[in-house]
This record gives C-alpha cells, structure tokens and sequence, in this order.
C-alpha cells in the first residue's frame, strides 16, 4: 500500500493539528465537566481523522504493466576557442572531430531521444529531447565555437546546472528511459568565468546517479595545437590567436587535460575514450545494454487503484451521526422553551 497524497501533505498536517487538537480539547474539557458531550467529541475527531486519510488517499497495486524503455542522449558539447586547436587527425581542428562523432552516436543509437547541451561562456541546452535525429546532424553540421572575442575561458563544470536540470525533469517524466551521457570535450580548464569559482568535477556528483552509462570523448593532444580566431563569420583566413603573456607573443597552444577528463568519467561512472580520428563509437554503444539496465524493474509500471472509500463511508455515518445528534439537541432546546412561563 502506497498514499498518493490528493491534497498536499502539510495541508493534511495544517487540518489535523488545528481540527484534531480542538477536538482532543473538546473531549477532555467534556470529561471534565460531565456535561455528556464526550461522545460527541470522539465522534468529531474520528471525523477529522477519516477526512485526513481521505487526503492521504491509500491506494494498492492494482496490475503491473510493462512498458518499453528507450535510450535518451545527453550530449554536452564543449565550444570554447580551444576545440579549434589543430590537433586532431593530424592537423585539423578538435571539432571536426565532435561533429563527425555526434552524428556517429545518432546513428549508433537509432530510434532513440538525443538532446545537446553546449557549453562556452555559457552553458546552454540546444536542443530538448527530440527523435529527430536530422535536427541532431543539422546542429553539428553547423557547430563552431564561441566568438574569440567574447571567450571567458574553459571550465568543465560549466554545463553542470543545465544538464542536472535536464536529467531530472527526463527521470520525472519518463523514469522507465535509459538515460545515457556523453561530455565530448578536451578538458582544458583555464579557470575563466566558471560557475563554482574554482572548476572541478565535483559538481557532477550530485546527479551521477541519474547517469545509466555513456562515455567521456576526449579530443587533442599532449603537444597541443593551435587555434584560429573567429569573428563570427565566414571568412577561411582568421588568423591564429597569440599568447600575449609570453615575450615575443607566440601563438597560444591548447593541450588536452586527459587527467581531468579521466575523472571526470569516474564520477559519472562511464568511459573514457580519447579520440584521434573518425570512427570506432561502435564499441561503445554495444557496450550499452538497454535491457540489462531496465532489469531492475524500471521497464514495468505499477497501475494504483485507490481505497479512501472506506473512510468515505465513514465520514457519511458520521455525518449523519451528527445531523442526528444536532437535530435532537434543538428539537430539546425547543420543548424547553415551549415549557416556559
């Protein structure tokens, strides 16, 4: 037996103090006085307590359904200025790696929901759950990074709020779905604008358990590349950006931060595979096994059927109980006054 709860719990709890301690005050004040309106007490306080449980609604397990579980994918996308360091494949920026692997997972993962959340100065969520994986192609197809301009840095903590917002309304409205991770980042951190003041991972931990499985997809090298400047527009021929905290201000290098990235899938308690070249995401997703996941008994639904009818009956007889009880009172009250002078 579970309660579902009608009426909200502190409701409940507001009417049974007031209510029910009028009623207790009631019954010991009568059975002080014995003026014999004790019963009359206890019969609102039973009252009280049916009309309580009534809101509680008690309620069993009527039948057991099955449902189908499907796989949702949260993909987090880091855009920052140093996912453009030509590192990647050869000489070519880290993101035409992220694009190529984000198409990959839609088509590792057919039928399921995806939905992308990027992250650079800000963290935003692109595109909510959708089984449009088109859309899901057409937004990496299009991905760059932010504006150099307005960069304010890496931070791998940053997207923390938005996917934890994501991931909890995905368990309120489908809990049965697998819910699947993937970070594609290069876990670079110069602790620009971050969202806890000092960027760790840690943050992750809150909502870990919400995470069926997924993977960390790390992109550049130890050596580093460089990146271009980017205006916003088309143009092929941006410049790369320099480090003007060195003499002579040679070009700035990014290097990939695998240390992090590794604990960064410990904490989420997924993989971490660090991605050179195009291809190889098959392993991944057989490695995720749906129907082994939902064999804890989130691929069945419990259907409710509630019980408060009994305590329903109960209120009625007392109820009537009680227009009795009143209406005897008067038709006394009445005699009395017939009877004097």
């Amino acid at each position: 037996m579970t309660l579902r709860f009608v009426w909200d719990p502190w409701a409940l709890a507001v009417a049974l103090v007031l209510l029910g301690g009028v009623s207790v005050w009631g019954i010991v004040r009568a059975g002080r006085d014995l003026d014999g309106r004790r019963a009359a007490w206890w019969r609102r306080l039973m009252l009280v307590l049916a009309v309580v449980a009534i809101g509680a609604t008690p309620a069993v397990v009527a039948e057991t359904r099955e449902v189908a579980s499907t796989a949702e994918l949260f993909i987090v996308v880091d855009r920052t200025g140093s996912m453009v360091a030509e590192d990647y494949d050869g000489a070519r920026p880290r993101l035409e790696g992220v694009r190529a692997d984000i198409v990959a997972l839609t088509e590792a993962f057919p039928g399921a929901r995806y939905s992308i959340i990027a992250f650079d100065s800000q963290a935003t969520r692109q595109l909510p759950l959708t089984t449009d994986a088109r859309a899901v192609v057409a937004w990496a197809e299009t991905l760059h990074q932010e504006p150099t301009m307005y960069s304010a840095g890496s931070a791998i903590d940053r997207p923390v709020a938005v996917l934890e917002s994501a991931l909890n309304g995905a368990a309120e409205r489908s809990p049965q779905d697998v819910r699947l991770v993937f970070v594609l980042s290069d876990g670079e951190d110069t602790r620009g604008d971050t969202t806890t003041g000092d960027s760790t991972v840690d943050g992750y931990r809150a909502f870990a358990d919400l995470v069926d499985g997924g993977a960390v997809l790390g992109y550049g090298t130890a050596a580093g590349g460089q990146m271009r400047y980017w205006d916003g527009t088309q143009n092929p021929n941006q410049p790369y950006i320099v480090d003007r905290t060195l003499p002579g201000m040679p070009y700035a290098i990014s290097r990939i931060d695998e240390d992090q990235l590794r604990e960064l899938a410990g904490v989420l308690g997924v993989d971490y595979l660090h991605r050179t070249s195009p291809g190889g995401l098959e392993g991944p997703a057989d490695g995720v096994g749906i129907e082994t996941i939902v064999e804890d008994g989130r691929g069945s639904v419990n259907v409710y059927r509630d019980v408060y009818w009994p305590f329903a009956w109960i209120v009625v007889a007392l109820l009537a109980w009680e227009a009795f009880d009143q209406l005897r009172t008067l038709r006394a009250l009445r005699g009395i006054r017939a009877t004097r002078p």
